[in-house]
């Protein structure tokens, strides 16, 4: 049982109606530097002029927080690449660059046999595409409840895409854990009224799940 303050966490199994994850670190595992050699094959630019093109555009932050969709984030990376980049193009850099932790997912295919899961993820729209491939066995459990910070035009440790994640899901705050790598992000998530762990690996994600009465 995890402590909190000195004081056991009284949580009951039937107090949690979702378990909501993070993406990246906690599902998978992310390599920036596979990711952009898949972008260098697919578009002859060496992969140094993809790095650069990435850290100079600033698109990816805009892209992951909202004010630009996809079609939007997608052709200046190709304008500096010099060659056109499609959604099947980022998505297949995207899965390149992912590795899945099949220890935490074998935990999160047991928890989807007994109730809702999802994902909330500082992420442009695109990865929900991208998820299906990298976490596979996690479908069709998640199928339509990947949500990404792109999409809801808010990041993550900012309290309101708790808000709106649960309202999406259509359940109260205290009904949701939340686990995350990063321990900002759990502490916001508290701040919004969910419970919430920071989970690294299997490890870890089976003692948020015993605290909660969920293993």
């Amino acid at each position: 049982m995890i402590q909190r303050n000195g004081h056991r966490d009284s949580t009951r199994q039937s107090d949690i109606a979702l378990v909501l994850f993070d993406f990246d670190h906690v599902l998978a595992h992310y390599d920036h530097g596979l990711r952009i050699a898949s972008l260098a094959d697919a578009t002859g630019a060496t992969a140094a002029r993809v790095a650069a093109v990435l850290s100079e555009s600033g698109h990816k932050r805009e892209y992951e927080s909202g004010p630009i969709d996809t079609d939007t984030s997608l052709g200046p990376l190709g304008a500096g690449l010099g060659a056109a980049v499609d959604r099947a193009t980022w998505v297949a850099a995207r899965v390149a660059g992912s590795v899945a932790d099949e220890g935490v997912l074998a935990l999160v295919v047991d928890i989807a046999q007994r109730m809702p899961i999802g994902v909330l993820t500082n992420n442009g729209a695109l990865l929900a595409d991208a998820a299906r491939t990298i976490v596979a066995p996690l479908y069709p459990a998640l199928e339509g409840r990947v949500l990404c910070s792109g999409a809801l035009a808010v990041r993550k440790p900012d309290p309101r895409i708790f808000r709106l994640a649960v309202a999406h899901f259509g359940v109260e705050a205290g009904q949701v854990l939340f686990v995350d790598d990063v321990f900002q992000n759990v502490q916001a998530a508290r701040t919004a009224g969910l419970h919430a762990e920071q989970v690294t690996n299997a490890a870890t994600l089976t003692r948020a799940l015993q605290a909660h009465g969920l293993r």
